[in-house]
């Protein structure tokens, strides 16, 4: 099992920047990708990024190509999710997960269903 704790949510103005961050612990060698994913009320979740964990490939969604850039540091076990350009429509709880052992594909990474562990979710908060 993976333990992951969210960082960096808050209230920003549309057109500011967040930086969030993952923190992953326990068995962290299994990782084979992380991914960031967001919900906002009365919304289903939404795949934002993922990224492989030993190679550092990088997807991101349409929405959010160009403004959001997906990162990791192996070496601190933390994934981050730098947030430019923010938009109201981009006001949901953030939360990270790690998808371990086999090998994905991209279209696979996308569904929130094919990770084993999240984290508990950090709030992002977009005003107009």
């Amino acid at each position: 099992q993976v333990q992951l704790v969210e960082s960096g949510g808050g209230l920003v103005q549309a057109g500011g920047s967040l930086r969030l961050s993952c923190v992953a612990s326990g068995r962290t060698f299994s990782i084979y990708a992380m991914g960031w994913f967001r919900q906002a009320p009365g919304k289903e979740r939404e795949f934002v990024a993922a990224i492989t964990w030993n190679s550092g490939n990088a997807y991101h969604a349409d929405s959010v190509k160009g403004r959001f850039t997906i990162s990791r540091d192996n070496a601190k076990n933390t994934v981050t999710l730098q947030m430019n350009s923010l938009k109201p429509e981009d006001t949901a709880v953030y939360s990270c997960a790690a998808a371990r052992g086999r090998s994905f594909s991209w279209g696979r990474l996308m569904r929130g269903a094919e990770y084993d562990d999240w984290g508990q979710g950090t709030q992002v908060t977009v005003s107009s």
